[in-house]
């Protein structure tokens, strides 16, 4: 393997698809262009071989070094991440809906400084091409030490069920599908700020499929999406199937984020002093119910 140091931006995406170091070019505007379609009619967008194959493998390699390092949880929870049922609601209300999630994740504080995946998450060029495909001024790397630059691992009879995002938009790397299940499902805009939508909630719990986009993601594939207002999941990896991993870049629209305890010591087991702190000055942007 080369020395970290060797890492250039040419070694990770594929320039000629996607160059994001050339803001002004043509094929630079057209793959923002097309991003914001997508972006704009139903808050995803996938752009295909983002990542060249020979630098998939190495990201690969780095989370099969990394998996050690993985958080596993098995939790029976809503779409909102809450897992105890709610008197104000009726039982089969979308609150007091729980299905199992069962999958992990590597912490921000196990990949090394340089190391490709971290080279990839940290581009100033990546996190400018983003920010123009969400049409937004700028993106800045989420500061919070477990989450910003993560792996999500979904092994064999692993899922991630339906739910929603806090933040307003996700980005992610497919690095290594499942053979089988493993696929990403989502039903856009299903809810707004101001409008919980839980009919429509309440007929995707219950399996429902009007609306609900499924996506063939192949290894190398960028995914933004919106997953605030848009319910979604990961299902179920068959129990003879190869894990699925994939590399989670989180991005904010300020500089100094840290994530919410609650979902923290979820999805990573711990929580670090910084999210503390952050906890004690937090101010909500709605009044969904997370």
């Amino acid at each position: 393997m080369r020395p970290i140091a060797s890492i250039g931006l040419g070694d990770l995406v594929d320039l000629d698809g996607y160059p994001v170091h050339t803001p002004d070019s043509a094929v630079y505007r057209a793959a923002v262009d097309t991003a914001r379609v997508g972006l704009r009619a139903e808050g995803c967008a996938v752009l295909g071989g983002f990542v060249r194959p020979e630098a998939v493998v190495r990201l690969n390699g780095e989370i099969i070094e990394r998996k050690h390092a993985t958080h596993y949880s098995t939790q029976v929870m809503n779409p909102y991440f809450h897992t105890d049922f709610n008197p104000h609601y009726p039982a089969d209300h979308p609150v007091n809906t729980f299905i199992q999630r069962s999958s992990g994740f590597i912490p921000g504080d196990a990949w090394d400084s340089g190391c490709a995946t971290d080279v990839l998450f940290r581009a100033p060029e990546v996190a400018r091409f983003i920010a123009d495909c969400l049409e937004i001024n700028a993106l800045y790397c989420y500061d919070d030490p477990l989450a910003g630059l993560t792996s999500n691992i979904c092994d064999p009879g692993q899922q991630f069920t339906w739910h929603f995002d806090t933040n307003d938009f996700a980005v992610t790397v497919l690095v290594q599908p499942a053979d089988e299940g493993g696929l990403f499902e989502y039903a856009p805009q299903i809810r707004s700020a101001d409008n919980e939508g839980f009919d429509a909630i309440a007929a995707v719990l219950a399996g429902g499929r009007q609306g609900v986009r499924t996506l063939d993601l192949r290894p190398g594939d960028l995914q933004i999406f919106r997953g605030r207002h848009s319910l979604h999941r990961v299902t179920r990896v068959g129990a003879g199937s190869r894990s699925r991993h994939a590399a989670i870049f989180a991005y904010t629209l300020e500089p100094g984020v840290i994530g919410r305890v609650e979902r923290t010591r979820q999805l990573f087991g711990r929580v670090l002093p910084a999210h503390e702190e952050a906890e004690r000055h937090r101010v909500r942007s709605d009044t969904l119910l997370d």
